[in-house]
């Protein structure tokens, strides 16, 4: 992967973060959605198929760890998924 791409998607994924947790009182409701495959080890905001809680995807863009972004905003990312891969 040339370092150009890998910076984009190192900063899409860190405004990403950021967003989130400024709005995470809103996760759930309409103007949120969950994106799959972006979410770095640890970060998930809730159980997948392998485990069992918040917090606990084993690896960096875990094809079915997620977490609430904005409305609009995973189509977007490098990887992001609205849907479990």
């Amino acid at each position: 992967m040339n370092k150009k791409v890998l910076l984009n998607t190192a900063a899409a994924a860190a405004i990403t973060m950021a967003a989130v947790s400024s709005q995470s009182a809103f996760a759930g409701k309409g103007d949120m959605e969950k994106c799959y495959g972006v979410v770095k080890a640890g970060k998930n905001d809730c159980a997948t198929s392998t485990t069992s809680c918040a917090g606990s995807s084993t690896q960096d863009d875990q094809g079915d760890a997620w977490i609430y972004v904005p409305a609009g905003t995973c189509d977007k990312l490098t990887g992001g998924s609205t849907s479990p891969k």
